[in-house]
């Protein structure tokens, strides 16, 4: 048997027999990481532990620890629940299963909805596949075959067919008598699969879409030990707690109203002094920096859409008809900020011209993937286009990353992880173009020292971009700032400014956010704090609590006072006892209660109450007004 060469990620070189697998690769390098690889890579690419090398290549072994190795787990443990599903209930049609941030699911067409205790039993049988130690296996058949294998599931057909067009076999992966349209890889075995948990029952539309079949969809983790599993359900716990959703309706924050239209939330008065707080702050901060107000029409006439190419990309839009024209309702600003830009001739000298929006836009988004603010029909951009020229392309980048990671910072998210999202299938614009735009968010990246993982197709149809993921207080990311460098929108609604030369050139365009969607930032926002702001973001800074009704007028004075020094109060006078009254202050998680009695009355004092420290006793109000004062700041500014 002839001899190969491995190149191990180090750079080292290890010589094998040609035909040892990348497992064995695995084992010669150390038992502990033969026992950790889930997978492996050949030259790049991701393939089964069992795959053999037939000619020298670069290896590289992959366990859980990444992320590529969470999703071959979480992808082998789909498989095993869903056998494990049709042998308890085999009417059950499978539809598809894959590896998701946290864990994985797999949605049936069952007659009924799958319970709770259906979880129990499903999760029995799944004990038993394990011990049961089957290895998956991997195999290649023709389209046909595989028509034939499922041809009484018309969702696997259906992704059969899809596949047809593209290629003439198609990859299966099989465990004992449970077989799966899947590129894999795969886990060596069941029996790797340590500790898992099934966490929940939802109901989701085939494909997202509510004008396809009900579907029963069934959420699992799964790890490598008992401990790891452990943690990942205590988080899940914790984030229950800080769901913004539930928030939402115990702070009296916000509400969605099905009989008025899903999707699109209603602000109560604590949630809409909550997101005018962040609106003001943001404006204040982008007129510190050269940004320009603006304010367009949430309606504009189709062929402006057409112009864009929101429309033939497919953008979930609504259209509506006005004296026999057709209009878009608009899903983004950029083009009214392109029109304002074309009402004057432009010179190189008024470059960079940054135009800034609180935008409110609508996208036509399938019911199914609608998650409270985090994902909605109707919401607000603090959205901002920067026109300049090509020279001016890293500074103008460089300042919109020093913004995005101050705003961050000052909201509570000192961490994050970036990402460079590059050209996805469908989009506009040359080679040329396309290569001009990342390159400068590349070289915008390294000039600032940002480490960055690339994320292959997930750039804008218009142009890449800078994506940045925020880590909130128990670890998970959330998508917040963006930053999108664009060569096409400027070419297609023909915008020029006049250069040092005197001819005509074409100005670069970044569109950009430095928080998110408002109401996506908001939902964020509510579950990094659980609800229990800083002071300086709390709708109600301080309540003032009269112990009896003799107390009221001077409570109403506390509350006047502060109202003149900038504060945000409310007076209780409706709760009961003075314990009622301190019991709902905390349930509203507000920072500060002043409580006020006769003594406190005769004093000009309040008994001082805080939210994280609890009693800190009588103190005159101009000491209360002072501390208050020192916190009330943004932790950035």
């Amino acid at each position: 048997m002839s001899a190969i060469n491995v190149t191990l990620p180090d750079g080292s070189i290890m010589e094998c027999d040609r035909g040892t697998t990348v497992f064995q690769v695995a084992q010669n390098i150390g038992e502990r990481l033969g026992r950790a690889a889930v997978a492996g890579k050949i030259n790049g690419d991701l393939v089964d532990l069992s795959t053999p090398l037939d000619g020298d290549a670069a290896i590289e072994i992959v366990t859980f620890d990444s992320e590529e190795g969470k999703d071959v787990y979480w992808h082998s443990s789909a498989h095993v629940m869903a056998d494990a599903v049709l042998r308890l209930f085999p009417d059950a049609k499978l539809t598809i299963g894959p590896p998701i941030d946290e864990g994985f699911y797999y949605d049936f067409d069952v007659e009924q909805p799958f319970s709770e205790e259906d979880l129990e039993k499903i999760e029995a049988e799944m004990k038993a596949i394990v011990k049961a130690d089957i290895p998956f296996e991997r195999r290649e058949v023709s389209i046909d075959e595989a028509r034939e294998l499922f041809k009484d599931n018309p969702y696997k057909l259906e992704l059969v067919n899809e596949i047809a067009e593209a290629d003439d076999s198609i990859s299966l992966y099989t465990h004992g008598g449970f077989t799966d349209l899947c590129c894999g890889p795969h886990l060596p075995s069941s029996s790797r699969i340590k500790a898992f948990k099934l966490t929940s029952v939802a109901g989701a539309y085939w494909r997202g879409d509510e004008k396809n079949p009900m579907l029963s969809r069934i959420y699992g983790v799964a790890y490598p030990d008992k401990k790891m599993l452990k943690k990942h359900l205590e988080q899940i716990e914790e984030a229950k707690r800080r769901d913004h959703r539930r928030l939402g309706r115990e702070l009296d924050l916000f509400s969605f109203h099905e009989e008025a239209g899903v999707g699109l939330p209603y602000y109560h008065p604590k949630g809409a002094m909550l997101r005018q707080i962040v609106c003001d702050f943001s404006i204040k901060e982008h007129l510190k920096r050269g940004y320009e107000l603006l304010r367009t029409p949430h309606l504009i006439k189709s062929d402006i859409w057409t112009t864009s190419g929101h429309r033939q990309q497919g953008y979930p839009m609504y259209f509506t008809e006005i004296d026999g024209q057709e209009y878009g309702i608009k899903p983004m600003n950029c083009p009214g900020h392109i029109l304002i830009y074309k009402t004057h001739t432009r010179s190189y000298r008024d470059l960079p011209i940054r135009y800034f929006e609180l935008g409110t836009v609508y996208r036509h988004e399938m019911s199914g993937v609608l998650h409270g603010l985090m994902r909605v029909r109707g919401f607000t951009q603090d959205d901002a286009h920067i026109f300049c020229r090509e020279d001016q392309l890293q500074d103008e980048i460089t300042g919109v990353i020093d913004f995005a990671t101050f705003m961050m910072r000052t909201f509570g998210f000192p961490e994050y992880k970036v990402y460079l999202s590059t050209r996805p299938e469908k989009s506009v614009g040359t080679d040329e173009q396309w290569e001009i735009a990342t390159q400068a968010l590349i070289q915008a990246l390294h000039a600032n020292n940002l480490e960055y993982e690339e994320d292959p197709g997930g750039g804008a149809f218009y142009g890449p971009k800078i994506d940045i993921k925020v880590k909130d207080a128990i670890g998970r990311l959330w998508q917040c700032p963006t930053i999108q460098c664009d060569f096409t929108q400027p070419e297609r609604f023909d915008i020029t400014y006049v250069g040092e030369d005197g001819k005509e050139h074409r100005p670069v365009m970044l569109h950009r956010v430095v928080l998110a969607g408002i109401e996506r930032f908001l939902g964020v926002l509510i579950e990094n704090y659980a609800g229990a702001f800083p002071l300086w973001l709390a709708p109600v800074q301080a309540t003032i609590l009269p112990i009896t009704d003799r107390n009221n007028d001077f409570a109403d004075q506390i509350a006047a006072r502060m109202f003149d020094e900038g504060f945000r109060v409310e007076v209780d006078k409706l709760s009961g006892t003075l314990g009622n009254k301190i019991r709902n202050a905390e349930m509203q998680k507000v920072p500060y209660m002043l409580v006020v009695g006769d003594k406190e009355q005769e004093a000009g004092a309040a008994a001082l109450r805080s939210r994280e420290e609890g009693d800190l006793g009588p103190q005159p109000l101009d000491d209360i007004i002072a501390r208050l004062k020192s916190e009330d700041v943004p932790a950035g500014a």
